[in-house]
This record gives C-alpha cells, sequence and structure tokens, in this order.
C-alpha cells in the first residue's frame, strides 16, 4: 500500500453512495461481463479476467459518472444547462446524460480528438449538445470550459474529480465483485485523472480489501504516479497525448487522495507497448480497444512474474478508436518492437550506389518501407531519408554492421526524436 502523505477532509466514498448511483444508473447502462481469457491465462500463468467496459452503449465507463453526477443536481441547475471538458470518452457519457435528462451541455474537446469520438459526441447528445474543439490537450479544453461555466454561470461537470463522478465509476467495481468466482488477487486499473481508480478503490477497500490494486499510467503521461512519489499533487510541464483517454497533467485533488489509500502501487507503460497490445488484441482477440483501454492488458508482461497462479482481473475502459490511427498505431508498435529503423544515408550521386546498397548491405529478409531521395547538382554526394523493416530484432545489429563494413555514411533517426518527428 502507498503510505498516505495527504492531509485531506474526503474519506473514500461510501458504500451506501455508491448503491445509490448504482440505482440510479439501473436504465442507462449495461452490466458489462466479466470474461476469462484463455489465451491471456496461458500465456501469463495466471487468471486473467477482463471487465468489458468497451461494450457499454458509450463504449467506455465514463457514462456512469456522467450520468450520476447530472442525475444528482438539482433541477434549477439543469434547466441552466451544464458545461464539460473531455478528450473524448467524458464527453460522450455526458452527451448521452445530457440527450436522456434533457438538459442543454456545451462541451468543450481537444482539437486534436479523433473525428470518430467528436462524431459519437454529437449522435449520443443530438440537438441537446454543442460541441466546441479547442486546445492541443485536455487541459486546453478544461480551462475554457471552466471560463465558460463561470461566465455563463452553469454547472461544470467534471471528468474525474467530483464525489458524484467517482461514485458513478464505481460501480464498475461492485460488479466485478458480483461476478467474480473466486477471491480477486489483482485489480488493474487503467488512470487518467484517477476517476475510475478511486472509485473502484473506495470499493474495494471497503468490501475486499486483501485484493492487490495497481494502477496504470501512460509513460508519457505519470501525473498519477508522480503525485504518489512526491506526496503532493503535481503538474506534469509535458505529456505525450497519444493515449487521449488517460494522457492529463495532473490528477484530481479528490482522486489523489483516495488512491494514496487504495492502490498497491502506480507503474507505467510505454505507448509503443499500447500499441503493440492493440493490434494483438484485435488480431488474435477480435477485440477492438483505445489506447487507455489496452493499458492494463499491456501492464501485464511488466507483472507477470509477480502475477504467476493468481486471479487478476483487467479493466478494459473503452474501445472508441479512430479508424484512421491506425496506420500510426502500427508504426508505433513496429518501433518499439524494435523492427522498423529510420535513417539518413549519404549516397554517392553516381549510377549504381543505391544497387550496391541493396546487394551488399539490405539483409535477405530486411525490406526498405520509406525512401525519399533527390538528386542535387554539383554535389558527390546526396542525403536520403530511409525507412527499413527487418524481420526480427536481432537482424538490426547485423544490419548495421554491414553498414559499418561497406563504409556507408549514416545518421540514426529513431534515437533522435524531435528530428525524427519532422521527418516522419
Amino acid at each position: 500500500m502507498i503510505p498516505l502523505f495527504f492531509s485531506s477532509n474526503m474519506n473514500l466514498i461510501k458504500l451506501e453512495d455508491i448503491y445509490r448511483a448504482r440505482v440510479r444508473l439501473s436504465n442507462i447502462i449495461d452490466h458489462t461481463p466479466l470474461q476469462k481469457n484463455r489465451r491471456m491465462s496461458e500465456t501469463y500463468g495466471c487468471t486473467v479476467l477482463l471487465k468489458r467496459e468497451d461494450l457499454q452503449a458509450v463504449r467506455s465507463y465514463k457514462i456512469r459518472g456522467a450520468f450520476n453526477k447530472m442525475a444528482s443536481l438539482p433541477s434549477e441547475e439543469l434547466q441552466r444547462g451544464i458545461v464539460c471538458a473531455s478528450a473524448g470518452n467524458h464527453a460522450q457519457g455526458v452527451a448521452m446524460a445530457c440527450h436522456e435528462l434533457k438538459v442543454r451541455g456545451t462541451i468543450y474537446m481537444p482539437a486534436v480528438t479523433p473525428q470518430q469520438k467528436i462524431g459519437k459526441v454529437r449522435l449520443f447528445g443530438r440537438d441537446w449538445v454543442d460541441v466546441q474543439l479547442i486546445g492541443d490537450t485536455f487541459d486546453d479544453a478544461y480551462k475554457a470550459a471552466c471560463g465558460h461555466a463561470e461566465q455563463k454561470e452553469q454547472t461544470f461537470i467534471h471528468p474525474f474529480d467530483d464525489p458524484k463522478i467517482i461514485e458513478g465509476q464505481a460501480t464498475v467495481g461492485l460488479e466485478i465483485l458480483e461476478d467474480s468466482k473466486a477471491p480477486i488477487d489483482y485489480l488493474l486499473v487503467p488512470i487518467g485523472g484517477g476517476g475510475l481508480a478511486s472509485g473502484v478503490g473506495s470499493i474495494f477497500q471497503q468490501l475486499s480489501p486483501e485484493t492487490k490494486i495497481i494502477g496504470v499510467e501512460p509513460a508519457g503521461a505519470p501525473a498519477m504516479q508522480q503525485s504518489l512519489v512526491q506526496g503532493e499533487r503535481i503538474q506534469l510541464a509535458e505529456i505525450d497525448p497519444f493515449v487521449d483517454g488517460a494522457a492529463v497533467r495532473a490528477v484530481g485533488h479528490h482522486t489523489l487522495n483516495i488512491c494514496s489509500q487504495t492502490l498497491d502501487r502506480v507503474i507505467t507503460v510505454a505507448e509503443g507497448a499500447v500499441c503493440t497490445t492493440i493490434l494483438k488484441l484485435y488480431n488474435e482477440e477480435g477485440i477492438v480497444v483505445e489506447p487507455a483501454g489496452a493499458l492494463t492488458i499491456t501492464a501485464l508482461d511488466i507483472l507477470q512474474e509477480e502475477l504467476q497462479g493468481k486471479q487478476v482481473v483487467c479493466v478494459v475502459s473503452g474501445s472508441n478508436n479512430d479508424i484512421t490511427r491506425t496506420e500510426e498505431i502500427k508504426e508505433r508498435a513496429l518501433l518499439y518492437e524494435g523492427l522498423k529503423h529510420y535513417f539518413l544515408i549519404r549516397f554517392p550521386q553516381r549510377a549504381g550506389a543505391l544497387r550496391e546498397f541493396l546487394n551488399l548491405v539490405l539483409g535477405p529478409t530486411d525490406d526498405i518501407t520509406h525512401f525519399e531521395y533527390t538528386k542535387k547538382n554539383h554535389r558527390g554526394a546526396g542525403p536520403a531519408l530511409v525507412g527499413i523493416q527487418v524481420q526480427s530484432p536481432a537482424d538490426y545489429a547485423a544490419l548495421i554492421k554491414r553498414m559499418e563494413s561497406n563504409q556507408v555514411n549514416y545518421q540514426t533517426l529513431n534515437d533522435k526524436s524531435m528530428l525524427f518527428e519532422m521527418l516522419i
């Protein structure tokens, strides 16, 4: 258990409040299945159960908290309208709640939000919501939404740092405990702002305190992990927004406080590893998940030795993935697995130079997947941008050895992040 460094005026979410939330949600949400995954169980030497929140009507657990919060508001507040900020899934939950409760809502989303999520928000909200796209991150949208709420005197529906939101998310934990046929040794839960983790953490702390709860964050946005390490709520200076459903600069005050009392620890997983998981789930299981929805399954690789023989639940939090991101996901996965490499190579500007490279340097299973070159006049050599895919990570060392022995003038780009992002 993480040491409690935080003074707080808020205890764990009470069981009676969580049961009341379930009653409010009874005609709105689906009781999602807790499914044993045989392949993962065999691979990791434990019983792996997937809590399939990706199968909700809005394809994530976020409808639970959003509807519970809005259904708890006085009618006069609802009549004035509501405001929210979201990277996508909370927005869909709020939009559906607006439609169900007949409440006007203004929803702020980052301008980089996948079109699939924006379209779903409008689909679920119909004529009851107005979508505003602003900024590059959730935090940009959050600031704009807060300003709107203050100016218009409308209620702000926070995506995670609100007791009513946390109560709704906690109903995920109720369903897990009701559906599990054996005591749960480990619960792996994704963390963005911490609403889900603090909700299910509250339930398990009171009803299954022997369960170890491990939070999983993307390596590019470890806001909860860093806050727990430093003993205070911190704001990250920079984040990688790729895992858009879990990439926030700062977690909530309430959620940090509760997670400090309920989580065993928080680990991070690389964005590239998340991409590998997304592709495996689709190709081997027929399961479509978004990056945040793949966090807990990705963590199984890190925890494999510890989980041997245990009963393990992974919360699959959402499936709102934009198909246009598929190529980026494939690319990130190949780079992470050490199968894709980019180089700047200075070729002699003479006939046959490229053929020599192909014959002498490229291995029998190596494949050129990217090539950009423009011949320059009055120069003896010119640089080319070359992408090479190898069959296994071990083939990379052999490729480099052949480049060296043939005196190829090259620079690697995979380890030069700014130049790499500009060129690729």
